[in-house]
C-alpha cells in the first residue's frame, strides 16, 4: 500500500531553529510527499529559510516536494494555525511539525508502518527526547516527564484510552502522525482545546491511538517554547496550591460543554457508554467550578463530589481534591 504523507508545519517567528527542523523533515529515510507550512504573521525570515531549503532540496536530489506556505494575518494562536495546516495537506498521513524540534532520521518510516500494518488506527505518536536550547540531551524523554506510567501507557490501546484521555492529555502534538480522515472528523477545532488533546481524544473515540514507545524526535526546550514540557516535582505542585482556581476550572467547564456538543456529529458515531461519560465528566466540571469561595464551605461539596468517584474518574484523584479545598478563587 502506498500512502502519502504530507508534514503540517506551524511556524511563528522560527528563523533560530528552523533550518535543522526542516532539514531533518527532508533527510527522512521515508521521503515526504509534501510540506504545508503554516506561519502566524512572523516577523523574521521564516518562510524564506524554509523555501530555501526546500528548494535547495529538490535541486540536490531530484525528489519533488510539493510545498504550500500559508500567512496569517493576524496571527491565528497555536491551535487554530495547526488546524488550518492540517486542513490544507492533501496526504493520506499527516505529519505534525513543531518549528524548534528535530526529527529523528526513522519518524515518518516508524509512523507510517503502524498506520499500514493497523488499518484502524487514526493516530500515531510516539515518546520525545528532551534537549536543550542547544540540542543537548536533558537526561529524559517526554512521557517520563509528564509522570506516564508503563500501566497507563498500555491503558492508551483499546477501549481505555478514552478513559484515561479523559483525566488528561498523555500525548505530544510534535510526535503525532494522523490519518487525513481524522482531521476532517475533528474540524473544526473547539478553541478551548489545544489541537494535540483534540485529536487525540476524537480518535480514541473510535479506538484508533497508538505509541511508539520510543522517542521518534528532539523535543527542544529553549525558554521560549509556546507549549514547553514543564516537570511536574514537589516543589511546582505546591506552587500550584497557591494559584487561582477560578481560570483553571472555567477552563475544564468550557472543554468538558465542548466535547459533550460535539459528540453528536463526530464520526464513527460515539457509543452510547461514551456519552454517558462524556456527560458525566460535565456534571463534574460544573460541580467544581460551583464550589464556594471560602475555602472551608467548600468542605462539604467537594467531599460529596469525591465520593461520587468522579475525581478519580476524571482528573488526578486525591491532587484535585486538594487543589479545590486549598486553592484561592
Amino acid at each position: 500500500m502506498t500512502l502519502a504523507v504530507s508534514v503540517a508545519l506551524a511556524t511563528h517567528n522560527g528563523s533560530r531553529f528552523v533550518a535543522e527542523q526542516v532539514r531533518s523533515i527532508l533527510s527522512q529515510t521515508r521521503p515526504i510527499d509534501e510540506l504545508v507550512v503554516s506561519d502566524d504573521a512572523s516577523g523574521d525570515d521564516t518562510v524564506a529559510i524554509i523555501e530555501r531549503l526546500v528548494g535547495e532540496h529538490v535541486a540536490s536530489t531530484g525528489r519533488e516536494v510539493r510545498i504550500t506556505v500559508l500567512r496569517n494575518t493576524p496571527p491565528l494562536g497555536v491551535t487554530a494555525n495547526f488546524e488550518q495546516a492540517m486542513s490544507a495537506a492533501s496526504g493520506d498521513l499527516i505529519a505534525l511539525a513543531d518549528q524548534d524540534d528535530v526529527w529523528h532520521a526513522d519518524r515518518v518510516a516508524a509512523a507510517e508502518e503502524v498506520f499500514v500494518e493497523r488499518p484502524e488506527i487514526d493516530l500515531v505518536a510516539s515518546d520525545a527526547r528532551l534537549v536543550d536550547a542547544e540540542g543537548n540531551a536533558l537526561g529524559r524523554t517526554m512521557l517520563q516527564t509528564l509522570g506516564v506510567t508503563r500501566d497507563q501507557l498500555a491503558r492508551l490501546e483499546g477501549e481505555l484510552m478514552f478513559g484515561e484521555l479523559l483525566k488528561r492529555n498523555l500525548l505530544t502534538g510534535a510526535t503525532m502522525m494522523v490519518r487525513r480522515d481524522l482531521v476532517e472528523r475533528a474540524t473544526p477545532f473547539p478553541s478551548s482545546w489545544v489541537h494535540d488533546e483534540w485529536l487525540a481524544l476524537v480518535a480514541s473515540l473510535s479506538g484508533g491511538v497508538t505509541v511508539i514507545d520510543r522517542p521518534l524526535i528532539d523535543y527542544r526546550q529553549h525558554g521560549a517554547n509556546q507549549i514547553g514540557a514543564e516537570r511536574v516535582g514537589m516543589r511546582t505542585r505546591f506552587e500550584r496550591l497557591a494559584e487561582p482556581r477560578t481560570e483553571r476550572n472555567a477552563r475544564l467547564l468550557a472543554r468538558a460543554r465542548d466535547l459533550v456538543d460535539r459528540a453528536p456529529s463526530l464520526r464513527p458515531e460515539v457509543s452510547g457508554a461514551a456519552r454517558v461519560r462524556l456527560w458525566d465528566k460535565l456534571a463534574h466540571e460544573r460541580a467544581r467550578s460551583a464550589y464556594p469561595r471560602r475555602r472551608l464551605a467548600r468542605l462539604g461539596p467537594v467531599l460529596r463530589e469525591w465520593l461520587t468517584g468522579r475525581y478519580g474518574s476524571y482528573g488526578l484523584g486525591a491532587q484535585d481534591v486538594l487543589r479545590d479545598l486549598v486553592q484561592p478563587d
